[in-house]
């Protein structure tokens, strides 16, 4: 992270910029990914107080942190900290905006349906989900292989009869079949 100062009333000497860049270390860490970001540090001190206010451009979002104090590290380790929580934040829109799989619009599709009260209620919305779509009809030993998976209930299409049918498991460990 490339970092540039401006004083306003203030020097800083050699030792105390290494002390401000290695504060900037973890701030760097966030921020540089592929390409390396410019901090724009501005110190300024008036009536015993100091300002520090530093400048980030990142993905085209400006970072800005803000802090004030008596003692000028202070002020430096508070803008710095003000700026890392923002760079998180930016960075965790960007990633979950960005990242995300888009749905297809076969796999839910979306039906209002009235409420029965009249007006006041809201409207519900319906969503179907077709997951057997594209699955192969099974016997009946296939189905209850399926169900050892755990599942308290299956619903599938019968390959002898081509008809749809449940299994259910009961209570004391036996199943139930209906058959459409």
């Amino acid at each position: 992270m490339r970092i540039t100062y401006t004083g306003r009333k203030v020097e800083l000497a050699p030792a105390q910029l290494r002390k401000i860049q290695a504060q900037f270390a973890k701030l760097g860490k966030l921020l540089d990914g592929k390409d390396e970001r410019e901090a724009h540090v501005i110190l300024s001190i008036e009536r015993h107080l100091h300002r520090t206010e530093i400048n980030v451009n990142y993905h085209n979002h400006p970072l800005v942190g803000i802090a004030e104090d008596a003692d000028l590290f202070n002020s430096i380790h508070a803008a710095i900290q003000k700026l890392e929580k923002q760079a998180i934040k930016v960075r965790a829109k960007w990633r979950d905006t960005k990242r995300t799989p888009r749905k297809r619009a076969e796999e839910s599709e979306a039906e209002t349906v009235a409420g029965a009260g009249g007006e006041g209620e809201e409207e519900k919305k319906v969503f179907r989900i077709n997951h057997h779509q594209h699955r192969k009809p099974m016997t009946l030993d296939e189905a209850l292989l399926e169900m050892e998976q755990g599942r308290d209930y299956l619903v599938y299409r019968d390959a002898g009869t081509d008809r749809l049918a449940v299994l259910v498991r009961r209570r004391d460990g036996h199943f139930d079949l209906v058959e459409a």
